[in-house]
């Protein structure tokens, strides 16, 4: 929590390209995920970023640090967890979510997974036992406490059910061998846990919230500001990919990211991608709304993370760049411009 308020002072230290020269930033800084292919690195290779160019500066394997890395200039935009940008923003961070990329539908979810023949059947059967899931404070605590409240369980008991961290590639095997009692899985792990066979399903967030995106990309405040015609090439492109990777046949989207992986010559894995399915993304184009962050705004300050004064969900976000501004808009359609105010 220390680095994260620190960011919001660090980044008027931060370089924002195009500042001191009146021009706008053409190429933006970017940290990517080895062996996966992000929406804008697929926008980019499908030609709708137009004159823009995206730097790749190396990988993460955290949301939160991605958009703290954002948040201090040190890269133009990053993407999280809408819980991890929230936070972020409650401790006084100038960032701005411009575009949701990714979510949960019934093909792209995370599931609590309990033994076939295990006696864990119900919430209530949740009470003392050990739920495994990749960290704590973010996606799968949340989905697990709302699933308990829904199911009528007290403060008191839902405290009684203990979240750990468990690496996803262990928590298959940590769940078999009965370490945990439920392992949170998603994507190539969940399928090829479920292909071994001897694991159900207590619950999914699909099944939990429906169709919803999860995840922003955030741009500082300073760089939208100076930079809005490069925020708005990037945004309506990156919206384009989505909706580009939602129409076109699966193996078509893979074979593209699979290509993309080979040219840029990391020397990856790229196994994983045989097993992509959907971004998930709930809204056309990745426009965001209100819910997307709400839901985390509630969840965080009932834990006492954030002080629910300090955050208006309305300043949170802007689709002011994303000309898909409405759910039935698509680019070179008018529609009306966000607004977006800070609290």
């Amino acid at each position: 929590m220390t680095l994260l308020g620190a960011s919001a002072a660090a980044v008027s230290c931060g370089r924002s390209a195009g500042s001191s020269s009146g021009k706008q930033a053409r190429k933006l800084r970017y940290q990517g995920w080895a062996g996966q292919v992000i929406v804008p690195e697929l926008a980019e290779d499908l030609g709708y970023l137009g004159d823009v160019k995206l730097d790749w500066v190396g990988n993460t394997i955290s949301g939160p640090q991605d958009i703290q890395s954002a948040a201090t200039g040190q890269i133009d935009f990053g993407g999280a967890f809408n819980g991890a940008v929230v936070k972020l923003a409650a401790n006084g961070a100038p960032i701005t979510s411009v575009i949701s990329y990714y979510g949960s539908d019934k093909h792209a979810y995370n599931g609590f997974y309990v033994l076939e023949d295990g006696p864990i059947r119900s919430a209530r059967d949740l009470i003392g036992k050990k739920v495994g899931m990749n960290t704590l404070g973010a996606h799968s605590e949340a989905m697990l406490d709302i699933y308990l409240k829904r199911h009528g369980l007290s403060q008191g008991d839902i405290h009684k059910v203990q979240p750990l961290v468990v690496p996803p590639v262990n928590t298959e095997q940590s769940l078999r061998q009965r370490q945990i009692q439920v392992g949170v899985l998603g994507d190539i792990l969940r399928d090829k846990a479920l292909a071994t066979g001897g694991l159900r399903p207590l619950f999914t967030d699909y099944q939990l919230l429906g169709a919803f995106s999860a995840g922003t990309y955030v741009m500082t405040d300073r760089f939208l500001q100076q930079n809005p015609d490069t925020a708005a090439a990037f945004v309506t492109g990156v919206a384009r990919a989505i909706e580009w990777a939602r129409r076109t046949p699966r193996e078509e989207v893979i074979a593209r990211m699979e290509e993309i992986v080979k040219k840029r010559g990391r020397k990856e894995d790229a196994t994983p991608l045989k097993y992509w399915k959907s971004f998930g993304v709930a809204e056309t184009g990745g426009r965001i709304t209100d819910q997307q962050l709400r839901l985390w705004v509630d969840w965080l300050a009932e834990r006492g993370d954030i002080k629910r004064e300090k955050v208006k969900v309305s300043g949170l976000y802007t689709n002011e760049f994303n000309e898909y501004r409405r759910s039935s808009s698509s680019p070179g359609a008018s529609a009306p411009s966000a607004t977006k105010t800070r609290s």
